[in-house]
């Protein structure tokens, strides 16, 4: 009897398909003694365990048998009118019919990519980007087209070189961008919202980190910025003249188990993911989703978020004080505002997947820089890596440094 020859029975796409190479280096990470910079992951320390426990106490309490129930795949109504109470906040007049809850971000960009591509289409990122962006949007055969980025963020005037003759959606983060930790400038916000406007290209703006603010001023996001200069083009839709779809999640402020996020946008792009939804999982956890609207909606992020910022921030600044002090000259660090991550620019032609070997000997994990970049026929930066900070402690942090400070200046020894 054969064998099943199941590559042979795959579909066509699957053979684009990559896996994650942060998820297999998170595997290596798990050997005792490791101090992880690999993993972009809250700290579990910060989880709110107690707010959760008594409001789920409550919830099957008083509401079970709703919790345990299927449900719309729109979401839980007061849930989805929080966040557009949030968002209105923020200069978006959004309302709960145009939010879409999902199975943390992961999906809605996942969400996006099945109703917007078709094989062949171009999507324009920034680069480097979120490698789990890419690794969707090629598992639906799309073209990603990389452009450039420096410390005020993504170039625009190589974004629109990169549509070319035309793109199906842009893909931006303007906040502490994953993997750069960079921040779009207030400048270029706007050129990027015109861009969009002059050219008829969607942005589909990617803001998980937005409340994990340590310093400098909060930005207005793209879809503020766009809804400001257009007037809503139907009735009972406050965004129907946006060409953005901005995405959120709870992950980074409550807890990623979860796995709740959301999608705002205009009412035909909501009605047409809901369709999708329904084919993928016809609704996100009701009981997750009630769960987090009993803990959230009197006030608690008010308290927390400023918490969460104080503890990311001190993690931060460790690395940051560490770099200089440990690092060879010639390297080289972006200072995020924000977020978890700080992007290191090895000297030379030094390889940081090439060390990461070493490292992981030495005690120390890293994702290497050319994860995160499109396969768009230009080579990607192999003298990078990306550093996570929240996950860890200080004390870590400035020992997690100087065993790769060590590292790095054994590589350059050896290259001499």
């Amino acid at each position: 009897m054969s064998a099943v020859e199941w590559s042979n029975l795959f579909a066509r796409r699957v053979s684009r398909a990559r896996v994650s190479a942060i998820r297999e280096i998170f595997k290596l990470t798990q050997v005792p003694g490791i101090i992880s910079f690999a993993g972009g992951m809250p700290a579990p320390e910060t989880f709110p365990a107690d707010a959760l426990r008594a409001a789920a106490g409550r919830l099957l309490q008083d509401g079970g048998e709703r919790a345990l129930q299927y449900s719309t795949t729109e979401g839980f109504v007061p849930l989805r009118s929080f966040i557009a109470a949030q968002l209105s906040r923020q200069g978006i007049p959004a309302t709960e019919s145009n939010i879409l809850i999902t199975t943390g971000s992961q999906q809605g960009m996942d969400l996006i990519s099945k109703v917007f591509l078709d094989p062949g289409d171009r999507v324009v990122v920034e680069r480097p980007t979120f490698s789990a962006a890419l690794q969707v949007f090629t598992s639906y055969q799309a073209t990603c087209a990389g452009a450039d980025t420096d410390e005020q963020g993504v170039i625009v005037s190589r974004l629109e070189a990169a549509i070319g003759a035309g793109a199906k959606f842009m893909y931006i983060q303007p906040n502490f961008q994953n993997p750069a930790g960079i921040t779009l400038a207030l400048d270029r916000r706007r050129q990027l919202v015109a861009l969009a406007e002059r050219r008829g290209v969607p942005i589909v703006e990617d803001d998980p980190y937005r409340e994990l603010r340590y310093s400098g001023e909060d930005l207005p996001s793209l879809m503020a910025l766009d809804v400001q200069q257009r007037p809503a083009t139907s009735a009972g839709d406050s965004l129907g003249g946006s060409r953005v779809i901005r995405l959120g999640t709870f992950s980074k402020t409550l807890a990623p188990g979860l796995r709740l996020g959301w999608i705002a946008a205009a009412h035909p792009v909501i009605s047409q993911l809901v369709i999708a939804k329904q084919a993928a999982d016809l609704h996100t956890s009701i009981f997750d989703q009630m769960l987090a609207h009993e803990v959230v909606k009197d006030g608690f992020l008010e308290t927390h978020v400023p918490y969460l910022q104080q503890t990311y921030r001190l993690r931060r600044d460790a690395m940051l004080a560490a770099a200089p002090r440990c690092f060879p000259q010639g390297v080289r660090w972006t200072e995020p505002q924000g977020g978890f991550f700080v992007w290191v620019t090895l000297p030379g032609n030094l390889d940081a997947a090439a060390l990461l070997e070493q490292a992981v000997r030495a005690g120390i994990a890293y994702v290497p820089g050319v994860t995160f970049f499109a396969e768009d026929g230009r080579p990607p930066l192999p003298n990078t890596m990306r550093l996570n900070f929240s996950f860890c402690a200080p004390a870590v942090i400035e020992e997690g440094i100087q065993r790769l400070g060590r590292v790095v200046a054994q590589g350059l020894e050896e290259q001499e």
